[in-house]
């Protein structure tokens, strides 16, 4: 009797004991495996100069994905049909995508938007019919401050299917101002006084070189085009200035800025 107490100890010993050292085992090397793997993967993505937002969300995947392999694993070890366990998250993840459909759309936007960075916060961007700063690149969505301090809430998915003009891409924007003078004026004069009210400025650049062009002749005067560079922070700044300026500078050389006349027409008795 002894001796088969023993024997059935033994024999449950290696049945299921094995198999749980294994387990215990595979665990201690899989949580060790998976802590070095995200370890690596931040100072990848820290390296590439990945958005701390986008880091967060990769990291966090990779960290839940290397789980439920390992747990996945372990049941496999003791001997437990993984099988159900695989088809029963495959129907998860199919239902979650089927209800989420949108808001995945606009999550694999967030995360091109961050991959990519078309945009940066603090950018100047055209998108969606929506001009403003971004304020804030979530993965869901962005958000911009539009001129007149509004919140604009921008969903991902839309936002990188269309258009975006970023006017601080490349750190210089040529803005974009305009008077009219009178036919009576002496063209290239008033283009070399506009010239020089550009230069005036000090936030106006001499690379590239503003552009006085004659724009148009219309009913009443002859449109001017005035367009001098400066970095994108100083845009506003320069526009105003020449706003300013521009009936000094004209009245200074003696050009009429045409506006229109009333005249009053006396009749005879």
């Amino acid at each position: 009797m002894e001796d088969f107490n023993t024997g059935s100890i033994v024999a449950l010993a290696l049945e299921y004991g094995l198999p749980i050292l294994k387990a215990i085992i595979a665990y201690i090397i899989g949580a060790w495996l998976i802590k070095r793997f995200i370890k690596l993967a931040r100072k990848v993505m820290t390296k590439r100069d990945y958005e701390l937002t986008l880091q967060k969300f990769l990291v966090n995947i990779l960290t839940w994905g290397a789980w439920i392999l390992l747990i996945l694993a372990i049941i496999g070890i003791l001997g437990v049909p993984t099988a159900g366990f695989a088809a029963v998250l495959g129907g998860m993840a199919l239902a979650i995508g089927l209800a989420l459909q949108g808001s995945l759309s606009n999550f694999a936007g967030g995360v091109l938007l961050l991959l990519f960075k078309p945009f940066k916060v603090g950018d100047v961007v055209e998108a969606q019919g929506i001009t403003g700063t971004i304020s804030e690149i979530d993965i869901l969505q962005t958000k911009v401050i539009t001129f007149e301090r509004k919140l604009a809430i921008i969903p991902n998915g839309p936002l990188l299917n269309g258009n975006i003009i970023n006017h601080d891409g490349t750190g210089i924007l040529r803005c974009q101002a305009s008077i009219g003078v009178s036919y009576d004026a002496d063209i290239p004069k008033v283009k070399e006084a506009l010239m020089n009210l550009c230069k005036s400025h000090p936030l106006v650049l001499e690379d590239p070189a503003p552009l006085i062009q004659v724009a148009e002749n219309a009913d009443s005067s002859i449109n001017i085009n005035v367009r001098p560079y400066t970095l994108s922070n100083d845009v506003w700044t320069v526009y105003w200035y020449l706003q300013e300026n521009f009936k000094p500078t004209l009245d200074a050389i003696g050009v009429e800025i045409p506006y229109p006349h009333q005249v009053e027409i006396h009749k005879e008795a």
